[in-house]
């Protein structure tokens, strides 16, 4: 019996475990316990975890218990276990960043969002499997519901992790779709907020206008509360100030206008994914409080996935250079062919390609002007077979532009495997994405949890 209610804790949302924290029904200790379990069990199915603490994490949640006996006062994570992704400096844990060359590497600090998350009382578990570097080279981690596909890439740990029922949330990043990716890929809820939005300090710097940290959950309620916690605030920050914090700018619409976009990349998805799609946007028509177009993005978008990669490489040649240098022997075959690649590229392609990011940014700002919200797949198909290519999609269109993103996992292949739609807004509107996300549950087209449904 003990068992079988210790599992169920794991399935609860993070928004769920606060609750019965904060009422007293369970303690953060008995709540660890459960997912360290919960872990020993599931990991060798998994392996999404480069470096888990048993010790570390017993003592945290004993910390945060003696705070509530005490009544110190608690903070807004209230105990929440969850798992980083192994690209942010955590002083007490390595940071290998997925590579050999940094083995065992502790930084002695903490990025300032895995600070943030420590002062609201989150019990961290440990750092989840990212790729070499943050970049493209696979890791070990298999996508809990077949073994036999792709988790993702950058992200993949986290998203399995979380999936898989080990942690209720994870931190991510992406530069490309390495937070959108691999949550459709799992099943999961996973959000690409504003950039610039969560603090970089302390983090694994891969490409200056595109590096976002995000993160991975079984509900859009944890997505905001990630967001809450982690975010900057404040008179230092006054775009964010003037935008995201004003009221009339976030609050939900009673008619949600929203634009169905297939892109250029239309031809790159599969045929089922393309039906989902429309037959999502079809069911979303029935609302009397959703208004849907399709629309065209302005010219100059189909060469974003080539503005992106040259950004990219040129920003990973520079800050790879001694790793190239002095121990190429210890790369993987991928990212020494993107440094390659972007050491032959010039600082005036580079500038040049910064200028049209600015551009094309500010062309889908406008477009923003008569939609609330973007309609689009986040994945072309469901995971590819491991060690295998992808198709393109749009998520790299999003992070180039800045602006906030979700993946609702809301569709399932011929083969059972998932993949997710995405919602995307204008950039800062993070609380009015979250806010449709929660419109979509609350009239019952999206749901918490995974899907389709992890029952191991």
């Amino acid at each position: 019996m003990k068992e079988i209610i210790m599992e169920n804790l794991c399935r609860l949302t993070a928004t769920e475990m606060i609750k019965k924290v904060r009422n007293r029904e369970i303690s953060v200790a008995e709540l660890i316990k459960a997912h360290i379990e919960r872990i020993e069990k599931i990991e060798p199915k998994v392996l999404a975890w480069t470096y888990f603490d048993k010790d570390s994490a017993l003592k945290q949640a004993q910390d945060i218990d003696n705070k509530i006996k005490d009544n110190q006062g608690i903070g807004k994570l209230c105990g929440i276990p969850i798992g980083i992704k192994d690209v942010f400096n955590t002083f007490d844990m390595p940071n290998e960043m997925g590579s050999v060359i940094w083995k065992d590497y502790t930084p002695g600090n903490d990025a300032r969002v895995v600070f943030m998350i420590r002062e609201e009382d989150a019990v961290i578990l440990g750092k989840t499997v990212t790729a070499e570097f943050a970049v493209h080279a696979e890791g070990k981690t298999l996508n809990p519901h077949n073994k036999e596909f792709s988790p993702g890439t950058s992200s993949s740990g986290s998203a399995a992790a979380v999936a898989s029922y080990m942690v209720p949330v994870a931190l991510g990043t992406q530069t490309g779709g390495s937070i959108i990716k691999p949550a459709s890929y799992n099943g999961i809820y996973g959000m690409k907020p504003s950039f610039g939005l969560i603090p970089r300090t302390g983090v694994l710097k891969t490409t200056d206008t595109l590096d976002t940290i995000g993160f991975f959950s079984r509900s859009a309620e944890d997505l905001k509360l990630m967001l809450d916690v982690t975010r900057v605030k404040g008179d230092d920050y006054p775009l964010i100030k003037k935008y995201l914090e004003d009221e009339s700018r976030q609050k939900s619409k009673n008619i949600w206008k929203i634009a169905l976009v297939k892109s250029h990349l239309w031809k790159y998805a599969e045929e089922y994914a393309k039906n989902a799609l429309l037959s999502f946007a079809e069911k979303l028509k029935e609302s009397k409080n959703i208004k849907i177009e399709e629309v065209e993005l302005p010219g100059g978008f189909e060469n974003v996935h080539d503005i992106h990669t040259l950004i990219y490489d040129k920003t990973l040649a520079y800050y790879f250079n001694k790793e190239y240098s002095n121990n190429m022997d210890k790369l993987s075959n991928i990212i020494k062919e993107i440094i390659a690649r972007g050491n032959k590229i010039s600082l005036e392609q580079y500038k040049d390609a910064l200028k049209k990011q600015i551009e094309l940014s500010l062309k889908l700002d406008k477009l923003f002007e008569n939609y609330d919200i973007i309609l689009t797949l986040s994945t072309s198909a469901h995971a590819p077979k491991k060690y295998e290519s992808e198709n393109l999609d749009t998520s790299w269109i999003w992070t180039f532009c800045g602006v906030p993103s979700i993946n609702l996992p809301v569709f399932k292949a011929p083969n059972n495997m998932p993949f997710g739609t995405q919602i995307v807004a204008r950039k800062y509107n993070d609380y009015l994405l979250l806010n449709f996300a929660e419109f979509l549950k609350n009239n019952n087209y999206i749901r918490n949890g995974t899907y389709p449904e992890l029952n191991f």
